[in-house]
This record gives structure tokens, sequence and C-alpha cells, in this order.
């Protein structure tokens, strides 16, 4: 796997995320495909913040395991800082994802055996640096857990576990955070906060912020706002 120090062709650029002709569909039980993406081109610049606006079913979630390689179109090209996801072996898809991509899961994913801090240098270890256990607090510190460290989820109000997950997902100091319904799971008395901190810690840390969401008082909050139906042309479709 190439060294994944600078952008592969070794210029710069503002741009940190780029779609080109990107389709993705699943099969049905009678042997059909429904088609979930149909998107001809979409970009992120570095630092941006940008939230995509969708109901449920239309493709959100599989967007963003598209982008982050979890999932893997069916043609296209997905670019991360320059480099095409689409072609990485799925070993080498994982690295870059520690390494370039933060993410927020909908349902926070923690492992419950661990303490918090345990679950933010976890992340650390499926990139290629050792694990920094001074960045690891200094990230709880910043999501106001520094007096929860060595509390495991359980121990944890859902609050609490949604700012261990924001800290893990800015572990290895991506590029790019995408966050998936991050206030879905959250009482309305937090929604405020995680949407504040996502968006704090994003702009300190110059990470470009792609939230996905079907609630429109998230939505207003961004400069920019992008409806999923208007760029993605297999909604329509179906």
């Amino acid at each position: 796997m190439p060294l994944l120090s600078d952008r592969p062709d070794g210029s710069s650029s503002n741009e940190v995320l780029l779609l080109k002709g990107i389709r993705k569909s699943f099969r049905e039980p009678d042997g059909g495909r429904l088609p979930i993406l149909a998107i001809d081109d979409y970009h992120v610049e570095a630092g941006e913040q940008v939230v995509i606006v969708g109901r449920s079913g239309c493709g959100k979630t599989t967007l963003l395991h598209v982008i982050s390689g979890i999932s893997r179109p069916d043609a296209g090209r997905v670019k991360i800082d320059g480099w095409d996801i689409t072609v990485f072996t799925e070993a080498e898809c994982d690295t870059f994802r520690a390494e370039r991509i933060g993410y927020v899961f909908q349902t926070f994913n923690l492992l419950p055996g661990f303490t918090a801090l345990e679950n933010v240098l976890l992340a650390m270890k499926f990139g290629r640096r050792r694990p920094d256990k001074a960045r690891g607090r200094h990230l709880l510190e910043r999501v106001g857990l520094g007096h929860r460290m060595t509390h495991r989820p359980t121990m944890l109000s859902v609050g609490e576990q949604q700012r261990v997950a924001v800290a893990r997902a800015l572990a290895n100091q991506p590029r790019l955070l995408l966050a998936d319904e991050p206030t879905a799971n959250v009482d309305s008395g937090n929604q405020q906060q995680v949407v504040d901190l996502l968006r704090e810690t994003c702009r300190e840390e110059n990470v470009a912020l792609l939230m996905v969401t079907h609630a429109p008082e998230v939505a207003e909050q961004f400069d920019r706002v992008d409806q999923l139906e208007q760029i993605n042309r297999a909604v329509v479709t179906r």
C-alpha cells in the first residue's frame, strides 16, 4: 500500500471529497436490483461543513458507507484527498479510513468492555500510528468528559456516549468527518450540544464535516445544505 502522507499526485488541493458517477444498488428477493445511489458529481472542500438532508430510506447511510469505503459502489469513483479508494483492497481501505476519515455512527458503536479513553485509543490502533494517550485525553477533555475517561459506555449517559464517539472519530486527525444522524438517539436537551460540539471541534481541527440528517432544525444551522433527492437521481426513479 502506498504511503498516505501526501496526495497521490504530490499536489495540493482544497478538495477533500469527490464523487464521480457513483452507482449503488441492492438485490431484491425476486432477483431484481433496487437502485439506491445514482450521483454524477459531488464534492466537499477541505474544512467545509456540509449537511445532506433526506427522508428516511432515501440512501443517506448508504451514501456515507460508500464514501467511507465500508461499502463499495457498483460503479464510479470515490476520491478522498485525491486518493480513489475504490481501487484499494479491503485491507488498504480499512487502513485509509482509519487514517483519513472519522465516522460518528448513529448508534455510537462503542465497545462496552472498554473505557471511554480505551475506545478512543483503540481507534488509533487501526491506523499506522502508535496510540497517543495525551491526544486521547485531550479529545475527551475537549468534549467535556475529562472526568469520565475511565467510565465504560454503560456507565455513561446517551449524550456522554455520543461525545465519546465524537472524540473517537477525531482520534487520528482525519481530513473528513462523517456524521450519520448524530442527534437521532440523543434527547432533545442534548441535541444542540452535539451539533455545536461537532461543528466546533471540526473547525478547531480543520476537519471537513459531512453530516446527514432528516431534521430541519439541524440543517438550518449550516451554510451549505444539500437535498439528497436533488443530487441522487436514484431516489427519483423509485
